[in-house]
């Protein structure tokens, strides 16, 4: 038994994606229980773990295996290999989601990119208003609130889910096309309404 082994066992058992440190501390939990007979795996640290990963990655290529280990935000999984896609989907049939839109899309991009971002400036940049569209994103779990802008009105800020991440396969936000570049660039903003001013006592003068 290897590590490789075991780790293949726990990424084909577990129901969501495992990181390093969980892997790691399975490992040392199982040795403490000393539910196995041989081979104890307890000491082992997130860098061996990390490399029994990229070792089943490479022999999955090398023997054309029809599964691949893929690496999410939150951690490794074991993914059927998306050349077998035609019939796995005929093993779970479903409805096939509604395309996002043109609009709804350049929505997502924009909250993406300047997240957290107000309705209002997401609005500036777009020209126009976009209640419907963020509503369909926040029902699909691609656009959630994350709070209030510390701005005059407290408007509520938008940014992507962890969901979001998952269906474009990403595993930060840094991993974005252009992302340093469009993250600096110019984008319009909608005017911040400033506080009227406490008015002034009317001065006072004495009678001479």
């Amino acid at each position: 038994m290897t590590l490789p082994q075991v780790i293949e066992a726990l990424l084909f058992s577990a129901q969501k994606p495992i990181s390093t440190k969980e892997i790691a501390d399975l490992m040392k939990r199982a040795s403490e229980a000393g539910d196995f007979s041989s081979n104890d795996f307890g000491n082992v640290r997130e860098a061996e773990v990390a490399a029994a990963l990229e070792q089943l990655k490479l022999e999955y290529v090398q023997e054309q295996r029809a599964f691949q280990i893929i690496e999410k935000a939150e951690g490794w999984q074991l993914a059927t290999d998306p050349a077998y896609a035609p019939w796995v989907r005929e093993l779970h049939p479903e409805p096939k989601p509604a395309r996002l839109t043109a609009p709804a899309l350049e929505t997502l991009a924009i909250i993406a990119y300047r997240q957290p971002i107000t309705r209002a400036d997401v609005e500036a940049v777009r020209g126009v208003t976009i209640d419907g569209v963020l509503q369909t994103l926040m029902e699909r779990g691609l656009v959630k609130i994350s709070g209030r802008a510390e701005i005059p009105g407290r408007p509520l800020l938008y940014e992507t889910t962890q969901f979001f991440l998952d269906h474009f396969g990403l595993r930060n936000l840094d991993e974005l096309p252009n992302v340093e570049e469009l993250r600096k660039r110019y984008l319009p903003v909608a005017p911040r309404l400033v506080p009227p001013a406490a008015s002034e006592p009317a001065t006072q003068t004495s009678p001479s």
